[in-house]
């Protein structure tokens, strides 16, 4: 991540739902658009590709044109980049306080 506001674009655009679940859908296989839209019954096509903007805004989504079809390709660099400069630094201060929790009832 270049700078700070790269981290707030995925942070936004994790915050959604439905994005999320956009990006669990591709992290199984690339889908074009037209099948998102097809998944998800309860919004417009307008709405899934607003979605689709916001993580592509975060580079969390690679779209590709192939004829008329859009691809959309999950593109999971930026949630590493996310994981190692936040969450493992928390992980592993959580983890020591359990193992000294531990080693105190133990005692």
């Amino acid at each position: 991540m270049s700078n700070e506001s790269d981290s707030d674009l995925i942070f936004k655009a994790l915050a959604h739902r439905r994005r999320r679940e956009i990006l669990d859908m591709l992290k199984d296989a690339p889908r074009t658009t037209g099948m998102l839209c097809e998944t998800f019954t309860d919004m417009d096509r307008c709405t899934v590709m607003q979605h689709l903007k916001v993580l592509e805004e975060a580079d969390l989504v690679i779209a590709k044109k192939d004829g008329r079809e859009r691809w959309n390709h999950l593109n999971s660099l930026p949630i590493k980049k996310i994981h190692d400069r936040w969450i493992s630094a928390y992980a592993s201060h959580a983890l020591s306080i359990l193992d000294r929790l531990k080693s105190d009832l133990e005692d």
